[in-house]
């Protein structure tokens, strides 16, 4: 039996405690039908026996077990208490040796910022939630961020992305452990994909383009509503009575990217939402000004790792 040990705190995120969590639970209940031995205890420990999450939910938990006890699997989960937890230097500590005892150490979304603090994800490769990534790089500027996967697996350290990315992350453990016939039977259970298609940024709005003083929401209002249109720089520059090049350093400073950048994250994420709903791939290439299918295509795998023909097919109501 593989001992996996999910570490929770004050203020954490609920899900990426009980999403890890029952995945193991699956594949024991699993097994238990089949008659097979059971091949995990999975087990909420934290340092009190009650802990609140951020959503209020109180959680009991066994106590944080001796650095050196036998341990298969350490699951560290994130969420707002993360930056608590990385100021207790007592709890950082144990993290560091028990993932030192454990075969292999891991992080769901946010929690990546604890397991980085304890060194363990020097010049590692990791993941942490899309929204917290320009601050995890400055903060650990040693490791080797990626913002897009769903999850990453750099030796025995796993990172995952946000929130249900924990889901996956333990899928691909049992798969690990298990094998993909197993893995995938507890997917089905659980009505999610073994593995999704693309990386975390599908799965979330587009970032934000707007800034604290607000400058350019009306712009972006606009653009909201003429994406079938050119929308050059020319256009974006002239809608906002600036010159184009003035137009373009302002908007870089107060949005973080290029007018040309926006108007295609923009462009993406009406496409995205047309094709849930289940419209032709070539209207809503035209409708949201890419023209051509090929160009909409090329996007779609740039940003979202998979074209617009299979997201629709996958995520549209027409699928279900």
């Amino acid at each position: 039996m593989r001992r996996v040990e999910i570490l929770a705190f004050p203020a954490c995120q609920l899900l990426d405690v009980a999403g890890p969590l029952q995945v193991f639970a699956s594949a024991n209940d699993r097994a238990g039908i089949a008659g097979e031995p059971v091949p995990y205890e999975a087990v909420v420990v934290a340092a009190e026996p009650r802990v609140r999450t951020s959503s209020g939910l109180e959680l009991a938990a066994a106590p944080l077990p001796a650095t050196d006890a036998p341990l298969d699997t350490l699951i560290v989960a994130g969420g707002f208490g993360v930056y608590g937890a990385c100021d207790d230097a007592g709890l950082v500590d144990w993290v560091r040796a028990r993932a030192g005892a454990a075969r292999r150490a891991a992080s769901v979304c946010s929690g990546a910022f604890l397991l980085a603090s304890t060194g363990l994800l020097d010049g590692r490769r990791a993941v942490t939630h899309w929204h917290r990534c320009d601050e995890f790089q400055a903060r650990f500027p040693k490791v080797r961020l990626e913002p897009d996967p769903i999850f990453i697996r750099d030796g025995e350290v796993w990172t995952s992305a946000g929130v249900t990315a924990g889901i996956d992350l333990a899928l691909a453990m049992v798969e690990a452990d298990l094998g993909r016939a197993v893995a995938l039977d507890v997917a089905r259970q659980l009505v999610v994909f073994l593995k999704r298609p693309g990386g975390q940024s599908q799965f979330s709005v587009a970032l934000s383009l707007q800034d604290a003083s607000g400058r350019f929401d009306d712009l972006h209002a606009w653009m909201a509503l003429h994406l079938d249109q050119p929308l050059t720089l020319a256009d974006l520059a002239d809608k906002a009575a600036m010159s184009a090049r003035s137009f373009s350093r302002h908007y870089r400073q107060a949005t973080g990217r290029t007018p040309a950048r926006a108007v295609e994250e923009m462009r993406l994420e009406a496409a995205r939402r047309m094709l849930e709903e289940g419209r032709a791939v070539a209207r809503v290439a035209r409708r949201c000004g890419f023209g051509a299918e090929e160009t909409m295509r090329r996007a779609f795998l740039r940003r979202f790792g998979i074209g617009p023909q299979a997201y629709r097919e996958r995520f549209s109501a027409e699928a279900e």
